[in-house]
């Protein structure tokens, strides 16, 4: 376990010098170059993390669905304006597919996605399976004995880590219907975190951001009762989360690191991602 750590402090630092340092710092540290960085990464296998997005893909109760136009096509008589070449229009909430919510999506005056640091984008990966769990109890929340057996195998969660939870969910996309599974009263169910465990995450372990395959942080037992009380927590703690991954089935518990991508819309209530993983 030790080396598998030491391997990926290793390579964090390598791609730290690669996106904020300079060759001869890195050298000088420990070394190594952006040179060793790359060729490093160039042998590793990467996982898209990430939904494509397109009008009529799951999404929270209360938002639009997505509005897409071609303005321009290469031929002419389909682009609303135009044609000889290709561009399109997209409208839809910052909350849309695969996406990023800053603090301030849900608390006044905290840091909206323009000001989220891009060295918290590139995170040791840790991914907490109960997928088995939550195919025999949809309403399953994560619990401290979850963390604790990922802890019994891998060590102790990093800090700044980005912390997953797989849940296997990401499989019904891109069904709304099988995504939200309500019953006959409309009640939701799916899987969601624990106040105890995002408490343990958040302030003991200190991770950066943490993220799910679900529409909501909260359960949806709580979600249909409009409590959001777990979203709160993170975002309230000022730190970020993705919501609707995918893929994680296809990554290792630990070992692997995380690039979260975003566009930087001024003072921005969240936005579409690109989530991917390089495993070890």
């Amino acid at each position: 376990m030790k080396r598998r750590h030491g391997s990926v402090q290793g390579f964090v630092f390598l791609m730290a010098c690669m996106f904020l340092m300079n060759a001869q710092y890195c050298m000088a540290a420990d070394g190594l170059s952006l040179d060793d960085a790359w060729r490093v990464i160039k042998e590793k296998k990467f996982v898209d993390l990430t939904h494509a997005f397109a009008p009529g893909i799951p999404h929270w109760k209360g938002f639009p669905d997505e509005k897409l136009e071609t303005l321009y096509w290469y031929e002419p008589g389909v682009g609303k304006l135009g044609s000889g070449f290709y561009a399109q229009s997209f409208t839809h909430v910052g909350q849309w597919g695969t996406h990023v919510d800053p603090p301030a999506h849900f608390v006044k005056g905290m840091r909206t996605v323009d000001q989220i640091g891009v060295e918290e984008m590139i995170l040791p990966l840790v991914v907490v399976d109960v997928h088995e769990a939550v195919a025999t109890n949809p309403d399953y929340t994560i619990t401290m004995e979850d963390v604790r057996n990922w802890e019994k195998k891998h060590g102790q969660i990093p800090e700044g880590a980005f912390v997953a939870l797989r849940t296997d969910w990401s499989k019904r996309w891109p069904d709304m219907e099988a995504m939200q599974n309500k019953d006959a009263g409309g009640i939701a169910h799916y899987p969601g975190w624990s106040m105890e465990v995002l408490k343990y995450l958040y302030e003991d372990r200190k991770i950066t951001a943490s993220g799910h395959e679900t529409t909501d942080t909260d359960p949806g037992i709580a979600t249909s009762k409009d409590d959001y009380s777990l979203e709160t927590y993170i975002l309230k703690s000022n730190h970020y989360q993705i919501e609707l991954l995918a893929h994680l089935d296809e990554v290792p518990e630990a070992g692997a690191l995380v690039i979260s991508t975003f566009p930087k819309p001024k003072d921005g209530s969240g936005f579409p991602a690109r989530v991917f993983a390089i495993l070890p």
